[in-house]
């Protein structure tokens, strides 16, 4: 199984901190000067107004960055929309570092926002290559587990499993033992 669109979402710790609508321009300031390495960032979308929605997105050709609240959740998300090339264990360590990036980027901006540094959740965007169905899950955990073990250095994580209702995309929550540091992820 190849996976590939995936999205990490980091969450908040507690609550949301600041007020999402100064993200728009701080996302502004990253699409004008482009500042995401191989990205090209095209625009932003402030969609506050949709309950539980997608928040405020930095959208790009490659991927999306975005201070989400999707599900009721605040968190920083990273979600890969162009395929990445080498291994499933490779790509899940690229999208784990860019999420990280995107979180250290918002944070530097607004030092009162505090995200998870031991849980964060792990989404393949694509019902094609992975539909939500236990086959996936048994088929793709090993290789979660195994890009996971290389970008965090440990195995002390468990998984739990996202709605299992199969119009839902495959996805899981990771729960790590030992913190994690953000800036280290970011750094790759």
């Amino acid at each position: 199984m190849e996976l590939q669109h995936l999205v990490v979402k980091i969450p908040v710790a507690g609550a949301l901190a600041i007020d999402p609508a100064k993200v728009v321009d701080v996302m502004h300031q990253w699409v004008a000067g482009q500042t995401v390495p191989g990205v090209l960032l095209i625009d932003v979308a402030e969609l506050l107004h949709v309950p539980k929605g997608p928040g405020v997105v930095a959208v790009g050709h490659e991927a999306d960055y975005s201070l989400d609240h999707t599900g009721g959740l605040w968190g920083v998300q990273y979600r890969r929309k162009t395929q990445l090339p080498g291994t499933n264990g490779a790509r899940i360590a690229e999208a784990l570092k860019s999420a990280a990036q995107t979180a250290r980027r918002i944070q530097e901006a607004f030092p009162a926002l505090k995200l998870s540094n031991t849980t964060f959740e792990l989404i393949i965007n694509d019902r094609g290559i992975a539909p939500n169905t236990p086959e996936t899950y048994a088929a793709a955990l090993p290789e979660i587990e195994a890009g996971l073990r290389a970008a965090l250095g440990h195995g002390d994580f468990k998984f739990t499993r996202h709605d299992t209702e199969r119009r839902q995309r495959f996805g899981v929550t990771v729960q790590s033992s030992r913190a994690f540091d953000l800036a280290a992820l970011a750094a790759g």
